[in-house]
């Protein structure tokens, strides 16, 4: 079973980098940017880290530009998820040309959003990942503290379950992302189960509502994250 489940995802690891991120083309301020994002997807698009970066640059098409979920604040860079904490200046950061500039927040410019979909069907991993390759893109990857943080955000309604599985799977004698993002980033539970780093049975990643990985019994049914 897990030679056929290690085959099919390789399969599928060609269309794995797209969906992601959304772009979205009507002009609007970068407050206002991140204000539609939050309401109609996650957040505007965080660049964090160069793997965030990476997997952005591979969503996005060369002709896109716009503003990303970064803005400076009098001391430094912060990404979207921190606003309201910070004295902000009147300047955020835009993608073009695959690079990052600097604009005045009140310019209006078409904008990129975060695209993570929760489904509230309780599912074995398997069928959650079927049915996010089936009706939508992929099993989410988190690839940083930033999209962990915003995927946590999205899974504390008391209508979703305790925990929601993602892309995690341990395959081989490794953990991995199913849509083959490095691993670079990891948030496991240290009071979880002993046997998470070899684990005989719970085999299957899942995200808690504290933000926490833990890794579970694939036949499980929870609820789950696509893209």
């Amino acid at each position: 079973m897990e030679k056929l489940v290690l085959v099919l995802l390789a399969a599928a690891a060609a269309r794995s980098l797209a969906a992601k991120h959304v772009f979205v083309s009507t002009r609007l301020s970068w407050t206002d940017a991140q204000e539609f994002c939050r309401n109609s997807y996650t957040d505007l698009s965080p660049l964090t880290n160069y793997l965030e970066t990476l997997v952005f640059r591979q969503s996005v098409s060369d002709d896109q530009s716009g503003w990303v979920g970064v803005y400076w604040t009098t001391s430094r860079c912060s990404w979207s998820g921190t606003s309201g904490l910070q004295q902000t200046l009147n300047v955020s950061l835009l993608w073009k040309y695959e690079r990052l500039f600097v604009a005045k927040k009140l310019e209006l410019r078409g904008f990129f959003c975060l695209n993570l979909i929760v489904v509230q069907e309780e599912k074995t991993w398997e069928e959650a990942l079927d049915h996010c390759r089936e009706n939508h893109h992929d099993f989410t990857s988190l690839i940083s503290q930033t999209e962990n943080l915003l995927a946590q955000n999205q899974i504390q309604n008391s209508t979703i379950t305790q925990r929601v599985w993602v892309g995690l799977r341990f395959l081989g004698d490794t953990w991995m992302w199913v849509n083959s993002n490095p691993l670079s980033y990891q948030a496991w539970t240290q009071t979880g189960d002993q046997d998470q780093h070899s684990p005989v049975w719970k085999r299957c990643g899942a995200l808690t509502k504290q933000g926490e990985w833990e890794n579970r019994d694939c036949e499980e049914k929870l609820h789950f994250i696509c893209v």
